[in-house]
C-alpha cells in the first residue's frame, strides 16, 4: 500500500491570521473578506472557522430585518397570557398573521 501524505489547506499562521480576525470583528465582511485574501470559498472559511470553535452564526432575520418567530412561540405566548394549562395544539394551524393579531388582542386587554 502507498502511504498518503495530506497537505493542510491552510498554514497555521493562516489559520492565527484567520482567527484573529475574525474573533476581532464577527461578519459576513470578514468572512468574505478572508475568503478573498486566502483565495478560498466563503464556506472553506466558515468551515475553518467552526473546526477551531470561533465562528458565530449570524441570527436568522426575516425579508424586513425582524428576528424569526415560530408560530409554536407565539402559541405558548398566548397559552401563558390566558393562563391555559391544557393548552392549544390545533391553533398552531392558524396563519401567523392570524396568531399575531390575536396576541396582540390579549395583551392589549
Amino acid at each position: 500500500m502507498t502511504e498518503v501524505t495530506r497537505t493542510p489547506n491552510y498554514t497555521a499562521e493562516q489559520v492565527d491570521a484567520m482567527v484573529a480576525e475574525y474573533t476581532s470583528n464577527p461578519t459576513k465582511d470578514t468572512v468574505s473578506a478572508l475568503a478573498k485574501e486566502l483565495n478560498k470559498s466563503t464556506r472553506s472559511i466558515v468551515a475553518k472557522l467552526v473546526r477551531e470553535g470561533v465562528y458565530q452564526a449570524q441570527p436568522r432575520t426575516t425579508k424586513t430585518g425582524a428576528p424569526v418567530v415560530r408560530k409554536s412561540e407565539i402559541v405558548a405566548q398566548l397559552q401563558t397570557e390566558l393562563g391555559a394549562i391544557a393548552g392549544f395544539p390545533s391553533l398552531e394551524k392558524a396563519s401567523k398573521a392570524d396568531l399575531q393579531n390575536l396576541l396582540a388582542l390579549v395583551q392589549a386587554r
